[in-house]
Parts: structure tokens; C-alpha cells; sequence
């Protein structure tokens, strides 16, 4: 087959994406993408056919596999070899920030060759800085009801992420869509509702947990504005919801995930392997709530101020005295220090969760939160970076199970990343272990009766990945992905051998991650290979896409 595309632009080029999309210029002529499996005797063929003869993509009326089992739902159990269905990140700025769908034709044709690879549905963000950004209470939801049509049209499942956050300053982040601009106002004016580190540098990347329930944004709490966008949300697109809306998964901190800002690029502040810094020295919020839990504790003293000893974020543990082996970290006073922190933050995920809970009770749209890969500093005593991101795990203390057990007790899927990673890949002197890392998260998952799925934390192509995402996705720890969804869709992943790999991983994973290791070639016709594009050579290089 070949689908016959019309369009100005390359798949991801440098378009404004604030710009609401236009028609295709009538000087650019149609390019035919060449489908199928082309591959013969070492060449690769085209096949050209027009695009009416490409019939339109049913929605699928298939068993949904990853749907919403509810709070008890339970994970995968040994043996088990159910399909696990995979879904693609959109580009971040698939909505931008004047509110327009960007590349729209490109978008729908990405969408066709991703249904026929056998995708599940595709991930995007929904963006607060957007959706909400004329004032308080006035939600642009347009450009998303446009995408969510668009899937559907496609047969592809989308699940949507509330995301709370700023876009820009992390890795990854390949555009700036900042929090609502009377939100960034209200910052202004009170810079306490920002993240502080211990040099009181601000971070507008997120609003403070230790606000979450005070009436700081023009008369509403963070959490109120939260649950009025969900519900907004809800109402808007309700006849969506549980059909092709699968799953809303809640933004809970900076980068939608259930951390605080602890390492951010932005600027340079942090670099890998740093382990980053704790971020609760406002004195209006985190710090007041730091001294009501030293005198409940009988420890006043402990409350005047965050630990003075943890160093800088590019730092490592053991120039520290608070992280170094055995540093304050293990006594009383840091016991104490982390149990309030990282409990601050359990709060603020629940008291999210919980919300929406209410709001999407009986949508049949599951719920899911995510939670950070923070692999680097594994290998030592303390796991300093996890620490001063707000999971309390250390050698002695598991700070998983406790976020598994918050997600679990409001139904909602834990959404892990780092899926793709190897300790052998790591360099040595950052003490890292994603692949012990992943595997505590699975037995705290099991242990809580949480459902698990998973990301890949780096954009990655290559047949490692993919075959180590495909071992993970097993049941052999009692517990294998209900889900996964790949970081991210772009012009490199439908490039040849990319595509080639992707489909076969995507194959594997429909086999219930049986298939570890991905086939050399596609002689037997057993996987989709994406053809060369032809047409105009002016416009070869636009796109490279496939069905």
C-alpha cells in the first residue's frame, strides 16, 4: 500500500507550535509512502497505489486488555501470557501554546502506521499552561477534542495526562510551555508557592506541595484548581471516556511524576550523576510545616531549618556528610528528616489521586500515576538522589512499597520508568542499577496489589532496548507490565531499521513478552518494514512514515 500525504512541513521540523494548523500549500505535491513488507533480495521495493484505495482505519471493537480493573485488580501472576499492549508518546508539542493541533496531516498519518503496526494508542500531554491559560476557570479544551477525534478515527486508544507542570528544563524537553501565565502571576507575587533549594533559588517548574491546600491561587487551593480542571476535563469529553480516552494518567510534579523538583538542567544547576538537592526551604509553607512536626516529635530544634550538610546538586554522596556512608542520613535526626519529607509527598500524590478518583469514578477510564527512574547512586548505602527527590529508599528503608500501596489504594496504575535500561550500560563511577532498581519496584508493586506498567526513560532504537523492555514485561518477579508506552514518537523512529525494530518489539510484546530477542531480518514477512519514500525529490525527506 501507499498513502499519499500532503504537506509543507517535515514530520517534527521547526514549526511554531503556538500557530494554530493551516492547510496544506497546494505547491507542495503529494508524496506516496510506500507500505507493506519491501523487502527483496537485499532491496528494498516500492509499492505505489493511490490513496483512494486506501481504505478508511474502523475503530477496533476488539477485547480491551489494559482497562480499568479498579482498585484489586491485581497484576499479572506467574505464568501468565497475556498481551501487553503498547502505546507511543505524542510530540510535547502535539497541542501548542496558542491552543492549535500542530501538523495535523502528519499527525493523522503517523496515527494510520502506528494502528497498523498493531499499537495499542498513543500518550499525550494536556497541558495546563495551555488548556487554561485566558484566566482562571476558562478552559480551552478545542485542540484536544480535534486529536482525541482523530484517534478514534484511527482506532487508537489515547490515554491523556493531566500535566500540571511546565514544559521545558529537563531532559527531553524539546519545547518551553510554561504554567498558565495569572498562575505565574500569583508565583510573583508569593514566591513561597515555588520549590525552594537551601540557597533559596526557586523552581516555577511546579507549585509546592506544601501549599497544596491553601487558598493561594486567587482564592482557590492548588488542589481545588486541579480537581475543577479534571472535572472540566470530565465533562467535555465524557462520551469519550473508557472508549477511546483509556486511561487519564495524573500529573503529580515536575515532569507529571510523583517527585519533587530535585535535579533540574535547566540552566546547568544539575548534571548526571548529581544527587541533587532537597527542596523545602520556603518559610511560609515547608518549612512551617518542618518545625510542627519537630515539636510533635518532641524535637524542636530539628524544625529551624532543613539539614545544613547535604551538599550541591552535582555533588556526590560521599562529599557530603549527610548522604556519605555513614552519614547523618542514619541517625535519628535524619530518620526523622526523610519520613517527613517523603510522607509530605505521599500526601500530596493522595490527596491528587483522590480528587481525581471522585471525578473519574465509573468514566471507565483508568487511572495512573508516574513515578521516577532514579537509578543513579543506587549501588551506595543511602541512594541520595532518590532521597532528595522524596523517596525514602536506602539500604535499610523500602520507599516504593509505601507509593505503591497510596496508588494502589486508589486504583491506580504505578507507571515506572527506565524500563529500557542495563546496569552494564551505566558508567561505572555513578553507582547505578536500573535493572535492581526495576526489580524492587516490581516486588513493592506485587506487594501492594498495584498494577504496574512501564516507560522507556531515554529515547532509544536500538534492539537492546527493546529486548530488555520485552524481558521486564514478564510475569518472572509475579508481577509483569500491564502496559507500556514508548518515549516518543518522532521522524527517527519510522526511519528503516528503526521501524523495523520497533514493529518486531511490538509483535514481542503482543506474545506477552515471550519474544526476547527481535528477528535479524524480516525474510519470513513476519513484520512490517517501512519502505523509502518517493515522489517529488524535492519533498522525499519530509516524511518517512508507514502502514
Amino acid at each position: 500500500m501507499a498513502l499519499t500525504l500532503h504537506s509543507p512541513t517535515s514530520f517534527l521540523s521547526g514549526v511554531d507550535s503556538g500557530k494554530p494548523h493551516k492547510a496544506a500549500d497546494a505547491d507542495f505535491p503529494p508524496i506516496s509512502v510506500a507500505l507493506g513488507s519491501t523487502r527483496a533480495g537485499g532491496r528494498v521495493r516500492a509499492m505505489v497505489i493511490s490513496a483512494a484505495a486506501v481504505a478508511p482505519v474502523e475503530p477496533r471493537t476488539a477485547e480491551r486488555f489494559h482497562r480499568n480493573g479498579g482498585p484489586g485488580s491485581g497484576p499479572r501472576g506467574p505464568g501468565c501470557d497475556r498481551r501487553v499492549p503498547v502505546y507511543v508518546m505524542l510530540p510535547l508539542d502535539t497541542v501548542g501554546m496558542c491552543g492549535g493541533l500542530a501538523r495535523a496531516r502528519a499527525l493523522g498519518a503517523s496515527m494510520m502506521a502506528l494502528r497498523s503496526a498493531g499499537v495499542e494508542g498513543v500518550m499525550v500531554d494536556v497541558w495546563w499552561g495551555v488548556v487554561e491559560r485566558a484566566g482562571p476557570g476558562r478552559y480551552d479544551w478545542e485542540a484536544y477534542g480535534e486529536l482525541v477525534r482523530m484517534a478514534e478515527r484511527h482506532g487508537l486508544k489515547l490515554q491523556m495526562v493531566m500535566s500540571f507542570h511546565q514544559c521545558g528544563g529537563n531532559v527531553g524537553d524539546s519545547c518551553n510551555i510554561p504554567l498558565p501565565p495569572w498562575v505565574i502571576e500569583e508565583m510573583n507575587q508569593n514566591p513561597d508557592i515555588m520549590y525552594t533549594d537551601r540557597s533559596g533559588r526557586r523552581n516555577p517548574e511546579y507549585i509546592s506541595l506544601g501549599c497544596d491546600t491553601l487558598p493561594v491561587l486567587r482564592g482557590r487551593s492548588p488542589i481545588q484548581v486541579y480537581s475543577d480542571y479534571m472535572q472540566s476535563f470530565r465533562d467535555k469529553f465524557k462520551d469519550y471516556l473508557g472508549n477511546v480516552i483509556d486511561e487519564i494518567q495524573v500529573g503529580m510534579g515536575p515532569c507529571g511524576e510523583l517527585r519533587y523538583p530535585s535535579y533540574p538542567e535547566s540552566n546547568g544547576i544539575w548534571k548526571f550523576p548529581g544527587i541533587g538537592e532537597f527542596q523545602c526551604y520556603d518559610k511560609q509553607y515547608m518549612m512551617a510545616s518542618l518545625k510542627a512536626a519537630a515539636a510533635a516529635a518532641g524535637h524542636e530544634e530539628w524544625g529551624r531549618s532543613g539539614p545544613h550538610d547535604t551538599g550541591h546538586y552535582k555533588q556526590f554522596p560521599e562529599e557530603t556528610g549527610f548522604f556519605r556512608q555513614e552519614g547523618t542520613w542514619n541517625t535519628e535526626y535524619g530518620k526523622f528528616f526523610l519520613e517527613w519529607y517523603s510522607n509530605k509527598l505521599l500526601e500530596h500524590g493522595d490527596d491528587i489521586l483522590a480528587a481525581a478518583e471522585g471525578i473519574f469514578r465509573g468514566s471507565g477510564a483508568k487511572l495512573s500515576g508516574k513515578v521516577a527512574g532514579i537509578h543513579w547512586h543506587f549501588k551506595t548505602r543511602s541512594h541520595a538522589a532518590e532521597l532528595t527527590a522524596g523517596y525514602y529508599n536506602t539500604r535499610h528503608h523500602d520507599g516504593y512499597l509505601p507509593i505503591a500501596r497510596m496508588l494502589a489504594k486508589r486504583g491506580a496504575v504505578m507507571n515506572f520508568t527506565c524500563m529500557e535500561m542495563r546496569d552494564e550500560q551505566q558508567p561505572g563511577h555513578a553507582n547505578c542499577s536500573p535493572e535492581l532498581l526495576v526489580r524492587q519496584v516490581k516486588e513493592a508493586a506485587k506487594a501492594a496489589s498495584a498494577e504496574l506498567a512501564g516507560e522507556n526513560a531515554l529515547e532509544r532504537y536500538d534492539e537492546a532496548a527493546y529486548s530488555q523492555v520485552l524481558a521486564t514485561s514478564r510475569a518472572d518477579e509475579g508481577i509483569g507490565l500491564s502496559a507500556f508506552t514508548y518515549l516518543r514518537m518522532n521522524k527517527k523512529l519510522f526511519e528503516g531499521e528503526n521501524w523495523r525494530h520497533f514493529v518486531a518489539f511490538v509483535k514481542g510484546m503482543t506474545e506477552g513478552g515471550r519474544r526476547v530477542s527481535l528477528p535479524r531480518s524480516d525474510s519470513g514477512h513476519s513484520d512490517l518494514y517501512v519502505g523509502s519514500v518517493i515522489g517529488d525529490r524535492k519533498n522525499k525527506d519530509k516524511f518517512v512514515a508507514a502502514l
